[in-house]
């Protein structure tokens, strides 16, 4: 098996059990590797370390169950494999911008909103101006619906 195979299939183990607490000493022995050796290998074929990579894939899982779940941020913290609320949130806050309750507000709120931007294609076929607010796009929408 191809050094890249080796990696490929640790990558593939960390996508499917990143909830777990891995240390580089665990994952270096699944790619029969020594621990720094397997990190620069693994950051030249992935552009990442093992650590970011595996904390970037915590992130991702937070970000969907905090916009797709009624589940408790302590919850999705402990859920995604961090260990700490409080290295969870800060972390979660320097990487997206906003606290994950304040994020999660967002994106409900986002939802709930209709969009302000009109698609050119749907103002040309329904004859809006590409500046029409959303009174003229309701006018416009009850008129066709009759």
């Amino acid at each position: 098996m191809s050094t890249r195979d080796q990696l490929e299939r640790v990558r593939t183990l960390m996508d499917e059990q990143f909830a777990e607490s891995w240390s580089l000493d665990d994952l270096a022995r699944q790619a029969h590797l020594s621990r720094y050796h397997f990190i620069r290998l693994f950051q030249r074929h992935f552009y990442e370390t093992p650590h970011q990579y595996l904390t970037r894939k915590r992130l991702d899982q937070a970000k969907y169950l905090l916009a797709n779940s009624n589940l408790s941020v302590t919850d999705i913290c402990f859920a995604v494999g961090f260990e700490s609320m409080g290295s969870f949130s800060s972390l979660f806050h320097k990487t997206v911008g906003w606290s994950p309750s304040v994020y999660r507000a967002r994106v409900w709120e986002q939802r709930r909103m209709p969009y302000k931007f009109i698609p050119g294609c749907f103002c040309t076929m329904y004859q809006l101006s590409p500046q029409a607010n959303n009174s003229d796009f309701a006018q416009k929408s009850a008129i066709l619906e009759k």
